[in-house]
């Protein structure tokens, strides 16, 4: 015979399965619940057939427990106890002692403050889903002469996708054609737009403001910025907290415990003290109510969760409520100094000529000895003679020589632009003078300082330098007053810089010519030697000593796979403010934490010495437990609107 199960439709059968399981109707089962609290009042003053209030009782007991029974036998299925058992049992226990209205009261609040929690919750999960309404459906892809409009998914990487001012970027680019201004804040947190030209790297998510033009798909919208942040984000809601984990494990023996012990309440105080029956088994299932753990199981993630999707809005992604918890202990923060702590540019700094030389005539020797040079000193040298309008040719032959300089040669005369050792390489000592000045720039931090000779000529100086943040010095302050006992830096470049630029930033240590592996070291014996260590780096070269650190945090890591993959934390745009504010917000959510933890607990003790000393009639009970357990949930919410 066809049983009613095959009679259904799969489809049908899925339907019920999604209302049911997403818990659509439980804010419907609440009022219905009411509806039943009310009409079996009304029913019972009424004198009504007790077969009728009985059903009608019945009735609301099942819209009240629905979802709640629903946990539990999840729960039994996975062999964990959870609170719902706990308010299912008190529920049906009143209804044995014949107390249905207060059993009937204690499922509606109950659900009703689980929809409440729901709703709270799904504040949090809604800063996070909203990423997804960044990425338009469509796109306006050319092909030939024509514009075809397909779906975001079906975009294959190469394809040239035509973006309108208004227009959000659906897929990871570069751009092919024209230029405009781009707001990235809902990536980054960066309020200001950005300008792009031909070449520059957009990004998934980020908004056109103004320009026509091209981009050709880097990354297929599985693999986007985007759509990589909505994922680690939902991975780092799902990744708990120490304490989180440690109460989602104490509340299986808590649970079972209170079980236990009512049972004995039950089964030993008539006998023992002579309480009658019925009014001893009413106050277990007070206590059954009162001492559920409600409040504390939900007052961890509803903190941190919030304080995850705040920081998400703002461009600091949390790869877990783990890391969030931990960033809250640190006691010491490494940087690493280029990028981090200046640009990660150099620019020319000084250009000092040699008596009888024009500045003129100096910088335009040393831009075209170093003009076929790929290397980034040599290119900020070009860009600095070409502003200021110095027109500069290829020499005739050149020669990088590795670590020291450049030598160059035109018009029959060799120059020669590098650090002091080139001139002791090539056996031209350079003049007393001149290398106390070498010494003296190099002393104060000037950066790579350059000496030009062209034939017999000393020509002067040139200083290149990767220039300081500007709000760099305040922001480390800022991080101090935040609770950061000790600042450090740690760099590649020459020692002599770095002193000078660690003085000028006030950080406390300074640790100069590091490769990586020395960098891990240094990690390890500042954790040893202070305390829990951040990293902050660029998550690529610094990988190995952001993934030994405490907390690795890779700063302006839009784009960056590196960065993504090997931190712990992961700043979307080049701001040591936002270090400032994950250090805050991770210590502010911790304040809130225990907040939350420590009124609970003061909740149930309260509550459960009440009740074993003057009584508690189990809806005052329940008004308690459960209005613990949304105030905890609003004072995480409060994570939301956390301003740094």
């Amino acid at each position: 015979m066809e049983t009613l199960s095959e009679r259904i439709p799969t489809a049908t059968r899925s339907q019920w399965r999604f209302i049911f399981d997403n818990h659509i109707l439980e804010p419907l089962f609440v009022v219905l619940t009411l509806v039943g609290i009310v009409a079996g009042g009304v029913l019972e003053h009424l004198g009504v057939a007790p077969e009728a209030l009985l059903v009608v009782r019945v009735a609301t007991y099942f819209f009240g427990g629905f979802y709640a029974v629903q946990a539990i036998i999840e729960g039994l299925r996975e062999r964990t106890i959870n609170v719902d058992l706990l308010m299912v049992l008190a529920a049906l226990g009143a209804a044995y002692v014949d107390a249905w209205s207060e059993g009937a009261i204690l499922l509606f609040l109950f659900s009703l403050s689980n929809v409440l929690q729901n709703y709270a919750m799904d504040r949090t999960r809604q800063a996070i889903e909203s990423l997804l309404e960044l990425r338009p459906d469509t796109v306006m892809v050319r092909q030939g002469e024509a514009l075809v409009a397909l779906p975001v998914e079906e975009v294959e990487v190469g394809a040239v996708v035509v973006l309108r001012p208004g227009d959000r970027v659906p897929l990871d680019g570069a751009i092919l054609r024209g230029s405009g201004a781009f707001d990235e804040s809902a990536l980054t947190g960066e309020s200001m737009p950005v300008q792009r030209g031909e070449g520059d790297a957009v990004l998934a998510g980020t908004l056109n403001q103004s320009g026509a033009l091209d981009i050709v798909v880097t990354r297929p919208a599985s693999e986007s910025t985007l759509a990589r942040i909505i994922g680690m984000v939902s991975e780092a809601q799902a990744r708990k907290a120490r304490t989180q984990s440690f109460l989602d494990r104490a509340e299986q023996y808590y649970a079972t415990g209170v079980i236990l012990s009512v049972a004995l309440f039950i089964v030993l105080v008539p006998p023992l003290f002579g309480v009658p029956w019925r009014e001893n088994f009413y106050t277990a299932m007070v206590l059954l109510t009162v001492a559920s753990p409600c409040a504390l199981v939900i007052s961890v993630p509803a903190a941190l969760l919030s304080a995850i999707a705040n920081a998400a809005r703002n461009g600091v992604l949390f790869k877990g409520g783990a890391y969030l918890e931990e960033l809250s202990k640190i006691k010491v923060v490494a940087f690493d100094k280029t990028g981090t702590l200046t640009y990660g540019q150099p620019v020319v700094s000084d250009v000092l000529p040699c008596p009888g030389v024009t500045a003129e005539e100096l910088l335009g020797t040393v831009a075209r000895a170093e003009h076929p040079s790929e290397h980034p000193i040599a290119r900020a040298i070009n860009a600095y003679a070409e502003a200021r309008g110095i027109v500069v040719n290829e020499p005739e032959r050149f020669e990088a020589v590795t670590g020291m300089g450049v030598r160059a040669s035109w018009d029959g005369a060799e120059t020669l632009v590098g650090a002091p050792r080139l001139f002791d390489h090539v056996g031209t000592p350079i003049p007393p003078a001149m290398l106390a000045e070498v010494n003296r720039l190099a002393d104060e931090g000037r950066g790579s300082v350059l000496v030009a000779r062209r034939g017999d000529r000393w020509l002067g100086l040139v200083t290149v330098m990767d220039r300081e943040r500007e709000d760099a010095a305040a922001q480390l302050r800022a991080l101090r007053a935040r609770g950061i006992e000790r600042i450090v830096m740690l760099t590649g470049d020459n020692p002599r810089v770095a002193q000078a630029v660690g003085r000028h930033l006030g950080v406390d240590e300074v640790y100069a010519g590091l490769m990586p592996e020395d960098k891990v070291r240094i990690v390890g014996e500042l954790g040893a030697k202070y305390g829990p260590t951040a990293m902050v780096g660029d998550g690529v070269n610094d990988a190995p000593a952001l993934a030994s650190a405490t907390i690795g945090i890779a700063m302006g890591a839009a784009g960056t796979d590196a960065a993504l993959e090997t931190a712990d934390v992961v700043l979307m745009r080049d701001d040591l403010g936002a270090i400032v504010y994950a250090v805050g917000l991770s210590r502010r959510a911790q304040r809130i934490v225990w907040q939350n933890i420590i009124f609970a607990f003061a909740v149930v003790v309260a509550l459960v010495t009440l009740t074993l000393t003057i009584g508690v009639p189990l809806p005052l009970g329940v008004v308690g437990h459960e209005g613990s357990t949304i105030l905890v949930v609003l004072n995480g919410l409060r994570l939301l609107v956390h301003r740094g």
